[in-house]
C-alpha cells in the first residue's frame, strides 16, 4: 500500500508542479504577480504553458526548463521557470557545473534588468533598476539554489544513514550466524562427546552379550539391543551432520511408510502393539507425514518407560482435512525399573504438532492407561 502510494505521489506531483507554474506565470503577466504584458492572451498562454510543461518534466529534462525560463524571464519577466530551474540546479549540478549556472544565470539577470531599463513604464521601474535587479536575482536565483543544494545535502544524508544501517544490520545478522554456528558446533560436541559415547558403548556389550549369551532367547534380545542401538548411531550421525553443517540439509526423514518397521521393535521388546488405519490412505505431505512419526515414536517410548508390557493401540485415522493418530495403552502399571527420561518429550512433541498447525493432546484415560492424540493438517 506504501509503495503504490507512493508511486501515484511520483507520477501526480510533476504535473502538479507544471499546473502550478503554469498559473502562477500567468499571474505574472496579467499584473497579478508581476509585470502586465501588452501581448495578446493566447500568446501569453502558450508561454505560460510551455513553462508548465517544461516543469513538469524538468526533473527528467533539466535543460529545456532551463532554456524556457530564460527566454520567458528575458522576455516577459515571467520568473516562475526560472525559480523551479534554479532549485533543480542546486538538487542535480555538481561544482562545477552549479558554478557556470550561476555566473549565466547572473548574466541573465543583467541582460534582463538592461532590456527592462529600456521600457518605458511600469516594468523598467521594477525590473529596470539596479536594485530590484539585485532582489529579484536573490529571490529567483539565490534562494531556490540554496534550497535545492540543502535538499541535495538532506538526501545524501539519508542515503549515507541508510547505507550505514543497512550494513550495521548486515554484520548483525553475520554475528548472529556466527553465535549459532559456533552454538551448533559446541552442542554437536557435547552430544558427539556423551551420548554418541554412551550408545557406543551400549552397543558394544550387546553384541559381547550376544555372543555369549547362554541361551537363544538371550541372545535374541542382546541383537535387538545392538540392532536398535546401531540406528541410534546412526541416527545421531545424520543429527550432529546437521548441526555442524553451516546451511543444514536434512537426510531422509522417517515417514509412515516405516511405521511398521518401528512398531516391530515395540513387539520385539515384548509389547503388543496393533495397528489400526481408518479411512482411505493418501499421498500426505511430507512434514505431516514425519510429525506422525515422530507422534508414534515418543508415544511408544513413554509407554516403554512408564507402562511396563501394556498392550498398546496405534490407530492412524485420514480425515478430509487432517491425519489423526491416536496411540494409547490399557494399563497404568508402571513399568519394573521404570527409565528416567528428561521431562521434556512431550512439551516438545506438542511444539513441533504446534509448528505443523495442528494440535496435540495428551493424558490419562477414564478407563485406564494413557493417550495421546495428534490432529495435523493434511489438504
Amino acid at each position: 500500500m506504501i509503495d503504490r502510494t507512493s508511486t501515484i505521489a511520483e507520477r501526480v506531483t510533476p504535473w502538479a508542479l507544471g499546473t502550478t507554474v503554469l498559473l502562477l506565470s500567468m499571474a505574472s503577466v496579467t499584473g497579478s504577480a508581476g509585470v502586465r504584458s501588452a501581448l495578446p492572451l493566447p500568446v501569453l498562454v502558450a508561454v505560460a504553458a510551455c513553462c508548465g510543461v517544461a516543469a513538469a518534466l524538468g526533473r527528467r529534462w533539466w535543460w529545456p526548463l532551463v532554456v524556457v525560463g530564460a527566454v520567458a524571464h528575458l522576455w516577459l519577466v515571467m520568473w516562475p521557470a526560472a525559480v523551479v530551474a534554479s532549485y533543480y540546479a542546486g538538487t542535480r549540478l555538481r561544482r562545477r557545473d552549479l558554478w557556470l549556472y550561476v555566473v549565466g544565470a547572473v548574466v541573465l539577470f543583467a541582460l534582463a534588468g538592461l532590456v527592462s531599463s529600456w521600457n518605458e513604464g511600469y516594468r523598467a521601474l521594477v525590473a529596470g533598476t539596479a536594485v530590484n535587479v539585485l532582489l529579484m536575482g536573490g529571490a529567483m536565483l539565490g534562494l531556490p539554489l540554496v534550497a535545492g543544494l540543502w535538499v541535495r545535502a538532506r538526501r545524501q544524508v539519508l542515503d549515507a544513514m541508510r547505507a550505514q544501517s543497512e550494513q550495521l544490520l548486515r554484520e548483525q545478522v553475520l554475528r548472529a550466524d556466527q553465535a549459532r554456528d559456533q552454538e551448533r558446533a559446541r552442542i554437536a560436541r557435547e552430544m558427539h562427546d556423551v551420548v554418541a559415547h554412551r550408545v557406543s558403548l551400549m552397543v558394544l556389550h550387546a553384541g559381547a552379550l550376544e555372543v555369549n549369551a547362554p541361551d537363544a532367547r538371550t541372545a535374541e534380545a542382546a541383537a535387538l539391543i545392538g540392532g536398535v542401538g546401531r540406528e541410534a548411531l546412526t541416527n545421531l550421525r545424520e543429527v550432529l551432520g546437521v548441526l555442524r553443517s553451516p546451511d543444514p540439509g536434512r537426510g531422509p526423514q522417517p515417514t509412515l511408510a516405516d511405521l511398521d518397521r518401528l512398531l516391530d521393535q515395540s513387539r520385539a521388546l515384548g509389547i503388543v502393539v496393533n495397528r489400526h488405519d481408518e479411512g482411505r490412505s493418501r499421498p500426505l505431505p511430507p512434514t505431516a507425514e514425519r510429525t506422525a512419526y515422530r507422534v508414534v515414536q515418543e508415544a511408544l517410548t513413554n509407554v516403554h518407560k512408564h507402562a511396563g508390557d501394556a498392550e498398546t493401540d496405534v490407530y492412524v485415522r485420514y480425515r478430509p482435512a487432517e491425519l489423526e493418530v491416536l496411540v494409547r495403552n490399557r494399563s497404568c502399571a508402571a513399568a519394573d525399573g521404570d527409565l528416567p527420561g528428561s521431562g521434556w518429550g512431550l512439551v516438545g512433541l506438542r511444539e513441533r504438532v504446534e509448528l505443523a498447525g495442528g494440535r496435540l493432546e495428551a493424558g490419562p484415560r477414564d478407563e485406564g492407561g494413557f493417550q495421546v492424540l495428534a490432529g495435523i493438517p493434511a489438504a
